[in-house]
């Protein structure tokens, strides 16, 4: 990873830092930095909107763009799809700089406007995890019966995630053991009934 990313990922990590605004995901030496961002931004009304920006920097960023996910309760899938495409539109004229903070400073200025269009300013479904965000990038809950050697197994999920590229949650909740995870389509089959 280069020092100016590294500089990023430090900056990005004192600016938000509030409870809950910045989460490393993942990071690997061979697939780099899966990182959650969330902030507001001023929607149509003057009601600031919660988003959820999960940000993929690649080994070779910022030569190459970021992946780029997009999620608030608060809007559309369709919304949702608009601003991840403005996002990915603003990192294509910062390419082989450091932009991620550019990216979240320009999605809090400007997502009344991209709102506003009309094919994204419609009503329909919204955008959550249970949801397809886009063609290429899916989410599955996955239900686990037991799990016998927790550390061990905890490890191999965290493991075959950072190959496949993906990103998600385990989570404990009594008896009931859930993997939420996010990624590429190609990357998640999901089982038939």
């Amino acid at each position: 990873m280069e020092e100016s990313v590294r500089e990023e990922l430090s900056a990005l990590a004192a600016i938000f830092c509030g409870p809950g605004e910045w989460e490393v995901l993942s990071r690997s030496e061979t697939d780099g930095i899966v990182f959650r961002i969330h902030t507001k931004a001023e929607g149509l009304t003057d009601a600031r909107i919660p988003l959820e920006l999960v940000f993929h920097l690649p080994i070779n960023y910022p030569l190459c763009l970021p992946g780029i996910s997009v999620n608030s309760e608060h809007l559309t899938r369709t919304q949702c799809v608009a601003v991840r495409e403005k996002l990915l539109e603003q990192a294509e004229k910062l390419l082989s700089e450091p932009m991620v903070h550019e990216l979240v400073l320009w999605i809090e200025q400007n997502l009344r406007h991209i709102l506003s269009q009309p094919e994204t300013g419609r009503s329909g479904e919204k955008c959550t995890l249970s949801t397809l965000l886009d063609d290429g990038l899916w989410i599955t809950l996955l239900h686990l019966d037991h799990m016998r050697a927790k550390t061990k197994y905890v490890r191999t999920v965290e493991k075959w995630a950072a190959d496949l590229r993906l990103t998600g949650r385990l989570m404990f909740m009594g008896k009931i053991i859930l993997i939420l995870l996010q990624g590429d389509r190609n990357n998640i089959k999901v089982p038939k009934s």
